[in-house]
């Protein structure tokens, strides 16, 4: 474990000014926190009029949690020696850009907090049943890399990932426009609780190696490199196969297939990972993997819209 009194502080991150705190967001991963939101509301406005104060109200908490998140990974990954300045996909500003461990756990802990009064507000305005939801959610984002044992360390972390940034954002912004929550809304989530996952087992893929030397146990370490590149795939086609499928049930509109415009990028990560074993080689792929989840959640809401106005 490093000292925080180490010598490789420095005030370098002031000299960058706010271009080093953006980046301790890993603002690439935001779009997972805001498509969720977007689309639950997509789904409430077939039910009811919706309120715009907790739509971003829910948006701005969901940011917050997911950056918060994300600084509790780059401190415990730092504090386990799993970081370095040679790291690939990480925010770097500890064993990069100087910024101390405390200071951005300080931060984390502040987003929450900011959180925690925005879920005030949304509590007020629908039911305080989500409050504990909330902070079930917010315990989860603490515990994929805090606590003794990580979720990110273990198999399950692409399914908490993929229900509580998935799903479970979803369902939430739906529920506090509509107070309810359908059994459409449910089934269509359920695309994106399997990409939000992809984008963590994409990272996985990634970084098998060193999650193996550090003894993590990720789904992708127990599979493979190529069983886990064939899950990749699978779980891309279930996500598409998904959509028309419900198309077919009568669960949507054939505005959905609207989704089909972000086949190319999915191709695009899956293709990226084959054949290949250096993280630098592979970080086109998990990039296009977050990509995917993004443009379809993007897509799947623009043809709820559009069922919706036209």
């Amino acid at each position: 474990m490093q000292p925080e009194t180490s010598t490789s502080y420095s005030p370098v991150a002031q000299n960058k000014g706010w271009k080093v705190w953006w980046k301790l967001t890993r603002p690439h991963t935001l779009t997972a926190a805001f498509v969720p939101v977007l689309l639950g509301t997509a789904l409430a406005i077939h039910e009811t009029t919706i309120h715009i104060g907790l739509f971003f109200a829910m948006l701005l908490a969901s940011l917050l949690i997911q950056a918060a998140t994300n600084m509790f990974n780059e401190y415990y990954d730092f504090k386990r020696g799993l970081d370095n300045e040679e790291s690939i996909g990480i925010g770097g500003t500890i064993v990069r850009d100087g910024v101390k461990p405390r200071t951005i756990m300080q931060i984390a802990l502040g987003f929450y907090g900011i959180s925690i009064l925005i879920g005030v507000y949304i509590c007020m305005e629908t039911s305080w049943w989500l409050a504990a939801i909330g902070l079930v959610c917010m315990v989860i984002g603490y515990l994929y890399t805090g606590g003794p044992l990580p979720i990110a360390y273990t198999p399950f972390g692409e399914i908490f990932a993929g229900f509580f940034m998935g799903m479970g954002i979803i369902l939430i912004s739906f529920y506090i426009q509509v107070g309810t929550v359908t059994t459409t809304s449910v089934l269509v989530s359920v695309p994106i609780f399997i990409l939000v996952g992809a984008i963590l087992l994409s990272n996985n893929i990634r970084d098998l190696d060193g999650d193996k030397e550090f003894g993590r146990k990720t789904l992708a370490i127990l599979l493979g490199r190529k069983n886990a590149i064939y899950l990749l795939a699978g779980m891309f086609i279930v996500s598409y196969a998904w959509i028309f499928v419900l198309m077919f049930l009568g669960y949507s509109s054939a505005w959905l297939a609207i989704v089909v415009l972000s086949i190319p990028k999915a191709v695009k990560a899956t293709k990226g990972f084959i054949g290949k074993t250096m993280p630098i080689q592979m970080m086109p792929a998990m990039v296009a993997t977050a990509q995917t989840n993004t443009i379809f959640g993007f897509l799947l809401s623009i043809g709820l819209f559009l069922d919706y106005f036209i």
